[in-house]
C-alpha cells in the first residue's frame, strides 16, 4: 500500500454565511502520485489547494499532512510542515523588490544553502524554462507568462515532498506548457507527490494522468483520460 502524506477527511467550507463551496470532500494524496484537480471556474479548485497547503482552514472536517493532524499541532510546528509543500500560486506571489534569480533561490536560502549554490540552481532551473536572459531582472518587468515560470522555478527548487500547482500553464503557450508539465513529471519521478489544477483539456489529453473533479462541493475520480498523439 502507498504511503499516504495527504489526508482531507470530510472537509466541508463556505465563505462568510455564503453557499457552501465543500460538502464532506475526502480524498487522499499517496507519495508519488501525479493528479489533476478539474471543474468549472468557481467550483472551488483554488479553495482546495488553499486548504492543502494551510493557506485556509476549513469550517468542518480534517486535514493531515505528512501524518499530522493539522488542526491538532502546536501552530509553531506549521512552518514545518509547509516547508515540504511546493506551491504555485495563479497570483505569482514573486517578492518584487528582489530579482528573479533571488526569488527563485529564496527557498534554498532559507533552507541554509549558501548563495553560491543556491544561485547556481536557480540558474540552471531559470534557463531550463526559458528565463536565462532574466535572472536580473525584477518582476514589474516581466510578462505574465514568465512570472509564471519563475514562480513555478521558485516552487520545484526544493524538490517538495509534495508540489500543488494552480492553473500552472494559465499565462503560457501550448509549447512551454508541455514543457513545464515535462519538468513535473521529471519531479514527479523522484517522489513528489504532484496535484495540479487546470482546465486546459490540451493538457489532460497529452498527459493522462488521474483526475479528481469538483461539482457542486463534491469530488469524485474520472476515467484516465486517452493519450494525445
Amino acid at each position: 500500500m502507498s504511503e499516504v502524506i495527504g489526508e482531507l477527511l470530510g472537509v466541508g467550507h463556505q465563505y462568510d454565511e455564503g453557499p457552501e463551496i465543500f460538502k464532506g470532500v475526502s480524498f487522499c494524496i499517496e507519495k508519488g502520485s501525479f493528479r489533476f484537480i478539474t471543474g468549472l471556474s468557481g467550483s472551488g479548485k483554488s479553495s482546495l489547494l488553499k486548504i492543502l497547503y494551510l493557506g485556509l482552514k476549513p469550517k468542518w472536517g480534517s486535514v493531515k499532512l505528512f501524518g499530522k493532524d493539522t488542526f491538532q499541532i502546536k501552530p509553531t510546528l506549521l512552518p514545518l510542515l509547509r516547508q515540504k509543500i511546493g506551491v504555485v500560486f495563479q497570483e505569482f506571489n514573486l517578492l518584487d523588490h528582489l530579482t528573479v534569480i533571488d526569488n527563485v533561490s529564496l527557498p534554498l536560502r532559507v533552507r541554509g544553502i549558501d548563495i553560491k549554490q543556491s544561485y547556481k540552481h536557480a540558474g540552471e532551473l531559470l534557463e531550463w524554462v526559458g528565463l536565462g536572459d532574466c535572472l536580473k531582472a525584477y518582476p514589474p518587468s516581466l510578462s505574465g507568462g514568465q512570472k509564471q515560470r519563475a514562480a513555478i522555478a521558485r516552487a520545484v527548487i526544493t524538490r517538495p515532498q509534495l508540489l500543488l500547482a494552480d492553473e500552472p500553464t494559465g499565462n503560457v503557450d501550448d509549447e512551454m506548457a508541455t514543457k513545464l508539465l515535462c519538468l513535473f513529471e521529471e519531479l514527479n519521478k523522484t517522489g513528489t507527490a504532484v496535484l495540479i489544477t487546470t482546465h486546459n483539456q490540451r493538457i489532460l489529453k497529452k498527459f493522462p494522468y488521474p483526475q479528481l473533479a469538483l461539482k457542486e462541493g463534491t469530488v469524485f475520480q474520472l476515467p484516465i483520460e486517452k493519450k494525445a498523439s
